[in-house]
């Protein structure tokens, strides 16, 4: 106890000495299950600067649990370290066998909210408040349920809890931290200085006060704030460990690579069982290969065995997003770095630190990371629309100063995905409709509740959709200024009650009510569809018509099909029924009714590689060039790699004098290294003075030559480039 009373006043030697008569304790068989736990306590503090003590704090855990089974607090020690050092099943152990003796434990529920945490799992909340039930006034309980609040930027229940906290401590430097934190992200500067002081007058060298400001400064997307909080733990305390890792991982957010590893380095030195930080360190090893292509606006990183070839499409999209969202928006971002990562789990590392994450992209604002394709199995998502969502963060992030909702920010992400090109962007799905009908996604006024709060496994991805809704009910009922109001209050700290008075006016209920009457209007009878087991009547008729499929009823599955149709037109993801219609069909020999129903499905979900493939055949057999060109374009965004498509593409590009579209498929083609690339780079150098670029044509036809001296076309085109086009 004088060693905590030393250390929270500053005078770490005096702790640490006393830390260390603690740990020398003997003799230890005579020892208590308390004293143990302060024995415990003594190696896990000392392991600050000595991290192999963590293994003898866990001993002296593991003694204090079997010197006294019916005392947990040894045991609840014990989890907490194991979750400290990343160890989440060992955590989880360590919890239940607290639980299983006492289900009604604070302390092992509050620690079994922060595994479900660990996980990404739903639940942590819940645990929360099943820990107040049992002890009302357990202060990391109502800690918890005040970061979870304003990781939702719940800001009035975030400050209740807190305020239920403090009535236990009133200087307690965990809750006053959190008091801090809400009132920088309410942009109160004054009320967050003072609270911030009050901490450093109970413990001048709190170095998580400013690590918790970091990460949540970090989770509300403010990385240039988190970088500063984690520097200032730094310079409060050396041997904060958590700082250097939060301040690394936040410079490497912000494209400061250098930078970063220097501080990851130190960070790992100090604490070698920080999973993320050694996660991270690993990453910037393995990319240091990748390769870099600049556009106007854009540095485009990838590794070098593709690099080349995504860039030639990212390149043109990206700096068609850029203009088109510069205008919309009213910001011209600095330039933007996009990483792109040939392993999932790199790209789980670059985001949140470990494998596992869920997502395809995301943005930190003018720095953006997303799988590459080939991280993901073919056809499995669209590349150019994450790669466009993602740009879109980097807008409405930096024309906010960052202060921009999660549920706003992803809105308008889903829904210029949706702007980018037919078929773009997420579309309405029966799961969405049958959770909406029933009341399982927040209206517009809890909409982050769905994003970092879910109570069941699908809500986030849902919450994608209906906040895309709620974006575009706002324009289309109060007028296309609404958006860049709304963003206009934010950036001035407006909460969202506030913000939508001002741009909306109207109060959240009425806004509430309002996209209510949206929904149902445009999905009224699709609502109705979906509603009941099984997804009621729609999911009846896709039953009855998969029924008629295999009993060799084509006629039966194609009215079951429509019928479907009918009910939900708007359902084109997976195999719907314009899917399954479309097979049908070509089954039948209809060639004009399966290319039908392939546009209708494309223009609704343009991520469905089999059907653009199918399109884009259908097409070419009765002589529709153009069509087909435009059904592999899209198939590309799906899927780059099958060579096949490009040298389709670039068969039709030529046909119809796409000079500019003939060479990029040229060039994509000796990405993909052919196995003849002299046959390749003849191609290209033709392309290229089709277009015009002679002296790159010359170039490309001396590469083939290179590569077989006695092709003749190339050593004829050549002489043709030469001689100026006499020959």
């Amino acid at each position: 106890g004088l060693a905590a009373l030393l250390h929270e006043a500053g005078d770490r030697a005096a702790a640490r000495a006393q830390w260390e008569r603690v740990a020398d304790a003997t003799p230890r068989a005579t020892l208590a299950a308390s004293q143990w736990v302060a024995v415990g306590e003594a190696e896990q503090r000392l392991s600050v600067t000595d991290p192999q003590r963590v293994r003898a704090a866990l001993r002296a855990y593991a003694a204090g649990a079997a010197a006294d089974p019916r005392d947990p607090e040894a045991k609840l020690r014990e989890g907490a370290l194991f979750l400290e050092k990343f160890n989440a099943p060992e955590a989880r152990a360590s919890f239940e066998a607290v639980l299983k003796a006492d289900p009604r434990n604070a302390g092992a529920l509050v620690g079994m909210a922060r595994v479900r945490q660990f996980d990404g799992a739903p639940g942590a909340a819940a645990l929360a408040d099943s820990a107040l039930k049992a002890n009302p006034r357990h202060v990391p309980a109502l800690l918890l349920l005040a970061a979870s609040y304003l990781e939702a930027e719940d800001y009035g229940r975030a400050d209740s809890a807190v305020a239920r906290a403090l009535a236990v401590d009133s200087t307690g430097p965990d809750a006053l931290t959190l008091a801090a934190a809400i009132r920088y992200l309410r942009g109160d500067q004054a009320g967050f200085e003072s609270t911030r002081r009050r901490v450093l007058a109970r413990a001048p060298r709190h170095a998580p006060l400013y690590a918790t400001l970091a990460d949540l400064a970090a989770k509300h997307r403010q990385y240039s704030a988190a970088a500063r909080f984690a520097a200032q733990g730094v310079a409060l305390d050396s041997a904060s460990w958590r700082s250097h890792a939060l301040r690394g991982i936040n410079q490497l957010r912000l494209g400061q690579a250098d930078s970063a590893r220097a501080s990851l380095e130190r960070a790992f030195a100090g604490d070698p069982f920080d999973v993320w930080t050694k996660n991270t360190l690993d990453l910037l090893d393995a990319t240091r290969a990748y390769r870099t292509v600049r556009t106007p606006r854009f540095a485009l990183v990838a590794d070098s065995s593709e690099s080349a070839l995504l860039s030639l499409y990212l390149g043109e999209l990206l700096e068609r997003g850029y203009d088109q969202m510069a205008g919309r928006y009213g910001y011209r971002p600095p330039t933007v770095r996009l990483e792109l990562f040939r392993s999932h789990a790199d790209f789980s590392v670059r985001t949140v630190g470990l494998a596992g994450l869920g997502a395809l992209g995301v943005s930190f604002g003018p720095v953006l990371a997303m799988d590459a394709p080939s991280a993901r199995e073919q056809g499995e998502f669209h590349w150019g629309a994450t790669a466009w969502h993602e740009l879109a963060h980097t807008f409405t992030l930096g024309v906010t100063d960052n202060r921009v909702p999660r549920w706003l920010s992803e809105g308008l992400s889903v829904l210029e995905e949706r702007r980018a090109a037919p078929g773009w962007g997420d579309g309405p799905t029966p799961e969405y409709l049958s959770a909406y009908a029933q009341g399982r996604i927040p209206p517009p006024s809890r909409l982050n509740d769905g994003f970092v709060r879910p109570v069941f496994p699908q809500q986030v991805i849902l919450s994608y959709y209906q906040a895309s809704l709620v974006c575009e009910m706002v324009e289309r009922e109060f007028g296309a200024p609404a958006i860049p109001a709304l963003l206009a209050a934010y950036k001035e700290g407006l909460g969202t009650e506030a913000a939508v008075r001002r741009a909306l006016r109207v109060d959240l209920p009425t806004l509430d009510r309002r996209f209510d009457a949206y929904v149902r209007g445009r999905f009224g009878r699709a609502l109705d569809a979906v509603s009941g087991p099984g997804l009621g009547q729609y999911g009846r008729l896709l039953a009855a018509g998969d029924s008629a499929m295999r009993g060799g009823r084509p006629a039966v599955a194609i009215a079951a099909f429509a019928g479907a149709k009918a009910l939900f037109p708007d359902h084109a993801r997976g195999d719907g029924p314009y899917w399954r219609l479309a097979q049908l069909y070509r089954q039948q020999g209809d060639r004009a009714k399966a290319e039908q129903e392939l546009l209708e499905l494309t223009a609704r979900d343009a991520s469905h590689l089999e059907a653009q493939l199918a399109l884009a055949q259908l097409r070419e057999q009765r002589g529709d060039t153009a069509g087909a060109a435009a059904a592999l374009e899209q198939a590309i965004w799906i899927w780059p790699y099958d060579a096949g498509v490009h040298v389709r593409l670039a068969a039709h590009a030529e046909t119809l004098k796409d000079a500019r579209r003939a060479v990029r498929e040229r060039r994509a083609i000796l990405a993909l290294a052919p196995v003849d690339v002299a046959e390749a780079r003849y191609r290209l150098a033709r392309a290229l003075a089709a277009a015009g670029e002679r002296d790159a044509a010359r170039r490309e036809v001396l590469r083939a030559l290179e590569e077989a001296p006695t092709y003749a076309p190339a050593q004829e085109l050549l002489l043709t480039l030469v001689d100026g086009g006499t020959r």
